[in-house]
C-alpha cells in the first residue's frame, strides 16, 4: 500500500522533450496562478492540458476535498489521467500549492499534437494509463459502492465500473467505512448505495446514470455528421474505431454495456500473438480504446442504437435508447454476438444475484470459497473455469454433448482435465435455481444416467450459445436464418465486409461466415476500415 500512496509526480517520471513544450506553446496559453487557485474540479468536463512550467500542482480527492497524494506536481510535470483522452469528466480536481505560471492547451488541440508527434503521444498516454491503474488499484477512487454483496443494483454498477475500467471502491455493508461513509452522507444506517465525491448519492442508480456523472456516454451534437458510426465496442469494434481515428475519419463507436463486449469477459487469453504468458480480453480491449482515443475517435457508453434510417442527403441517422440521434455517412456493424439466456425456471430472479455471463475479478469476489457452476463448452467457459478455480472451493462445467475436443482448444481442454478442482460433467445441463436474495443451490440433470444432482452453489455462469445482437438491423441489410449479417460474395458484394446496404460494413462476430475468434475479429475491424474510407470519400 505505500507505493499506492505515492503521489503523482512519482508515477512517471519521464518528462516531455523541449521539442514537444515548443510545439505546445505555439497552441496553448501560458497563465500565472495565485497560490489556492482551482484549475480543475472533479467532475468538470476534461477539456484542458495543463502542464507545469513553475509552481506546483496537487491532486484534489472529491471524496475528502483535501489533497490526493503525499506530493505534487512540479515543473515539467503535467496533470490528468486517461479520462482526459476520453472527453469524459475529471476524476480528481487540481489546486496550485504555491503561485505557477501554467501552460494550458484546449483537449483538440493536444490531440492533434499527440497524431503528429507519435513520441510525445507515448509520454503522455504512459503516464495518463499509469495513473489511471493507480487510481483503480488504490481503493481511493471517487465512486463508492456500499452493499454489492447484497444489493443486485450496486452490483450491476460494480460489474459496469470494473469492465470500463472505472476506478471505484466497495465497501460491505456493517464494516466502519461504510458506516462512516453512510453517516457523511446523512443516510443514517449504512444501507445499499453509490455515491460520487463526498455527498452525492446516485438515486436509483443504473450504469447509464453513473455514465452520465462520469461523462463516458457523450453528449450527442444533433448537428454533427461523424465520417463513421461504429456500433459496438468488442475488439472488431475498438479495432475498427484505431484505424478509423489513424486514418483521419472522425469516428464514433456506440456500445450498449461494456467496452471489450463478450471478448471483455475472458479472464485470459493465450493464443493472440504477441502475449505468450496470455492477457485478459479487458486489458487487451482496454488497450486499444486507449489507442483509439488518441487518434481522436470517441467513445459512447452506455448507449444502446435501436433504429437506423438512411436519409435523403446519402447519410445515416442512428436512434440510440433515449431518443437522441447519431448520424454519420458510413456505418460499420460491429455488435457481436450474446450468451443466450437458457429456459431455466426462476432464472431472471437470480441474473446480477448468483447467475452471471460473465467471470472477471468483479463477479469472482461473490463466490470464495464456494461451489460454482459454468456452463458452456467453448473456450470462454473454459478460460472462466481456469479462472475461478483460484479463488472458489470447486468449479463444476456443465457440457451439452458427450466431448470438447471440437469446441475447445487442446490446450485449455488439458488443463481443465488436469486441475483437480475442476470437474467436467458431460451431457449435464442445469434444471433449477434455488435460493432466497441471492443464489444457494444448483440442480444438475445427468442426462446420460437420467440422475440429478444438487451442488450447494451461489454462482453460476453461463456461457453458452451465440445469438446474434442485429435486432435493429432487421428490415436494412440482409441476414441469415440465424440473424447473423450476411456480406461478400453472398449479397452479391466484392468485398467480404459489405452488407447488402451501401455504406453498412459488418465485421466480426455479427458477420455470418466469420470465424469467432478475437485475432480474426481485430482484422476485421482494422481491413474493413480501408473500404469504409473508399466509401466515405467516394
Amino acid at each position: 500500500m505505500e507505493a499506492l500512496a505515492q503521489d503523482l509526480a512519482t508515477m512517471v517520471r519521464t518528462p516531455l522533450h523541449a521539442s514537444h513544450v515548443a510545439a505546445m506553446r505555439e497552441l496553448g496559453v501560458v497563465r500565472e496562478f495565485p497560490e489556492g487557485a482551482v484549475l480543475q474540479k472533479a467532475g468538470d468536463p476534461n477539456v484542458e492540458f495543463h502542464y507545469v512550467i513553475d509552481g506546483a500542482v496537487v491532486a484534489i480527492d472529491p471524496r475528502t476535498g483535501g489533497q490526493y497524494g503525499t506530493g505534487h506536481l512540479g515543473p515539467s510535470q503535467f496533470f490528468g489521467e486517461i479520462s482526459f483522452l476520453a472527453g469524459g469528466k475529471a476524476m480528481l480536481g487540481a489546486v496550485c500549492l504555491e503561485p505557477s505560471t501554467i501552460l494550458t492547451l484546449q483537449r483538440d488541440d493536444l490531440l492533434r499534437l499527440m497524431r503528429q508527434i507519435p513520441e510525445m503521444s507515448d509520454i503522455i498516454i504512459t503516464v495518463f494509463a499509469a495513473r489511471r491503474r493507480r487510481l483503480i488499484e488504490s481503493g481511493e477512487a471517487s465512486l463508492t459502492l456500499i452493499g454489492a454483496e447484497v444489493d443486485r443494483a450496486v452490483r450491476q454498477i460494480a460489474a459496469f465500473a470494473g469492465r470500463n475500467r472505472i476506478p471505484f471502491r466497495s465497501l460491505t455493508l456493517g464494516e466502519h467505512a461504510a458506516e462512516a461513509v453512510a453517516h457523511s452522507c446523512n443516510i443514517g444506517s449504512a444501507e445499499p448505495a453509490v455515491i460520487f465525491g463526498k455527498h452525492l448519492v446516485v438515486e436509483d442508480p443504473t450504469p447509464a446514470k453513473i455514465a452520465r456523472i462520469l461523462g463516458l456516454d457523450i453528449a450527442v451534437e444533433e448537428d454533427k455528421l461523424f465520417d463513421v458510426l461504429i456500433v459496438g465496442g468488442g475488439p472488431a469494434g475498438v479495432a475498427a474505431g484505431v484505424y478509423a481515428g489513424s486514418e483521419g475519419l472522425d469516428a464514433v463507436v456506440v456500445e450498449d454495456l461494456t467496452i471489450g463486449g463478450q471478448a471483455g469477459t475472458s479472464s485470459r487469453i493465450e493464443n493472440y500473438m504477441g502475449f505468450p504468458t496470455g492477457i485478459s480480453g479487458a486489458d487487451l480491449v482496454w488497450r486499444g480504446e486507449v489507442q483509439a482515443m488518441k487518434f481522436g475517435t470517441q467513445f459512447a457508453v452506455p448507449r444502446r442504437v435501436g433504429a437506423v434510417a438512411h436519409r435523403a442527403d446519402g447519410s445515416f441517422c442512428a436512434t440510440l435508447d433515449d431518443g437522441a440521434e447519431v448520424c454519420a455517412k458510413a456505418i460499420v456493424v460491429a455488435t457481436g454476438v450474446q450468451y443466450r439466456r437458457l429456459p431455466i425456471p426462476q432464472l431472471e430472479d437470480f441474473e446480477g444475484v448468483g447467475v452471471y455471463y460473465a467471470a472477471t475479478e468483479v463477479e469472482a469476489r461473490y463466490c470464495r470459497q464456494s461451489e460454482v457452476i459454468v456452463v458452456g463448452g467453448g473456450n470462454s467457459a473454459g478460460q472462466a473455469a481456469m479462472f475461478l478455480c483460484r479463488s472458489a472451493a470447486h468449479v463444476h462445467v456443465l457440457v451439452r454433448g458427450a466431448s470438447l475436443a471440437a469446441s475447445m482448444s487442446d490446450y485449455l481442454l488439458s488443463r481443465l482435465e488436469a486441475d483437480p478442482c475442476i470437474t467436467i460433467h458431460y451431457q449435464a445441463e442445469i434444471e433449477a435455481l434455488d435460493g432466497d436474495s441471492q443464489l444457494q443451490q444448483v440442480t444438475v440433470h445427468h442426462k446420460a444416467a437420467d440422475t440429478k444432482q444438487v451442488i450447494d452453489a451461489k454462482a453460476a455462469f453461463i456461457m453458452v450459445g451465440a445469438a446474434p445482437n442485429t435486432g435493429w438491423l432487421a428490415g436494412l441489410v440482409a441476414l441469415d436464418d440465424k440473424g447473423f449479417v450476411k456480406t461478400g460474395q453472398s449479397v452479391g458484394k466484392q468485398t467480404p465486409y459489405e452488407t447488402s446496404y451501401p455504406g453498412i460494413f459488418a465485421v466480426g462476430d455479427v458477420r455470418a461466415g466469420s470465424v469467432k475468434r478475437v485475432a480474426s475479429a481485430v482484422g476485421e475491424g482494422s481491413v474493413a476500415i480501408s473500404k469504409v474510407w473508399d466509401f466515405v470519400n467516394s
